[in-house]
């Protein structure tokens, strides 16, 4: 199977997910809403539980979320979290459907959950949370971190669409290519701020885009 496929996850794709794993039961209620792009199955998966191996505990925010299923996953695996919110400027008309769909297998996320559409710059952040983003475009990653810091927040972002006529490249990008260069001077960023910075990546069979940037206060 093509992890990198947009092409929706539906009922015909059931089939491919027939284990008691939980991933095949994740899997099979993304399929049975019939809403998300394969990719975004795999990379909220990968991301969640990277981010639950190194943190626990609070309340997951999930900026620029679409349909919110990262927060959805990170709920599933960390019983400690507090709760989650998932935040867009634009919340998906779906994405109800498939937060029912995952909740008719974990009920429990219903009292777990909410969904805010506002811009994120006006959305409370506290010392506990953890702040989570997955391909936050261009310099929504930049956002996130940003508020996430000003916070005192533990942060994971999975940047992708670097703009690399207006980011910052931090002068490096005579010995990295563009992105890299952006990704690296943005783990400095972090890392001057107070933080430790973790890096990870996701299977690049899954995006190329797949650094994945964790950190939290010292």
């Amino acid at each position: 199977m093509d992890r990198s496929s947009k092409n929706r996850l539906n009922h015909r794709m059931l089939a491919h997910f027939p284990g008691d794993t939980l991933f095949d039961r994740i899997a099979r209620a993304v399929c049975r809403a019939g809403c998300l792009p394969r990719k975004e199955l795999y990379e909220a998966w990968e991301v969640a539980r990277r981010v639950h191996r190194r943190f626990s505990g609070g309340r997951v925010v999930d900026l620029a979320s679409g349909h919110g299923l990262l927060a959805q996953i990170m709920l599933i695996l960390d019983r400690d979290l507090s709760g989650g919110l998932a935040v867009d400027l634009r919340i998906p008309a779906n994405a109800p459907h498939l937060a029912a769909e995952i909740m008719a297998d974990w009920p429990a996320l219903s009292e777990r959950l909410s969904f805010l559409q506002q811009d994120l710059t006006e959305v409370a952040l506290y010392p506990g949370d953890i702040v989570v983003s997955a391909h936050a475009c261009g310099s929504l990653t930049d956002l996130v971190l940003q508020r996430a810091v000003a916070a005192g927040c533990r942060v994971a972002v999975l940047p992708c669409c670097h703009d690399l006529d207006s980011g910052d490249l931090g002068g490096v990008q005579g010995w990295l290519d563009g992105a890299l260069a952006m990704d690296v001077t943005r783990a400095a960023w972090v890392r001057s701020q107070g933080y430790r910075v973790y890096t990870q990546s996701i299977p690049g069979d899954i995006t190329p885009k797949n650094r994945l940037l964790m950190a939290e206060p010292l």
